[in-house]
């Protein structure tokens, strides 16, 4: 990164010169989608995860899915047609997207200038009028629209892909009523 990261400031007037309308709400720090889940009711809104991978050739992807998604790293490569993934580094989180584990966020993208990071963007959390994020640190959750995240994302430089890459939540109740 040749320049410093963007300040939650600059994140927020950004989003303001782009006429987004956002809403944040302040907080203790958040580290999980566990410590996360404390502030529902709080806050309206599909609440998200964000997951900062890098594959064996390099390639480096922001995958972003409701909070309670999953998402299987075994399989998810081949949803993405890239080499298998695996969590990037918290050095190299911190040079491209220049934020912190915990603070992972597609509002980082603002300090992807080079645009390195390959946006997959859930297909289920797409279906949801209002998205919860991190505005760059994990003390607050901003609000925006979804049709407010794509513009974001593009005016950032990055032509995010909607892709169903959740999976469906296994049923365990046949093992259970066989056992």
């Amino acid at each position: 990164m040749d320049k410093p990261p963007a300040t939650r400031g600059q994140l927020l007037s950004r989003l303001k010169t782009l006429g987004i309308e956002a809403a944040t709400v302040e907080h203790p720090p958040l580290f999980t989608v566990g410590e996360s889940r404390a502030l529902r009711g709080e806050i309206p809104g599909a609440h998200t995860k964000n997951l900062f991978l890098k594959c064996k050739k390099g390639t480096l992807w922001l995958v972003v899915a409701l909070e309670d998604a999953v998402i299987d790293l075994k399989r998810v490569h081949k949803k993405l047609g890239s080499g298998r993934l695996s969590f990037g580094r918290a050095e190299l989180l911190e040079e491209t997207l220049g934020v912190p584990p915990g603070s992972v966020t597609p509002f980082s993208l603002i300090n992807d200038a080079s645009q390195r990071v390959s946006v997959i963007l859930d297909a289920d959390m797409m279906t949801h009028e209002l998205l919860n994020f991190h505005p760059l640190v994990n003390t607050a959750t901003t609000a925006i629209a979804r049709d407010d995240l794509l513009i974001f994302i593009r005016d950032c430089g990055h032509d995010p892909a909607i892709v169903a890459v959740s999976e469906p939540e296994e049923d365990h109740t046949a093992d259970i009523a066989a056992s």
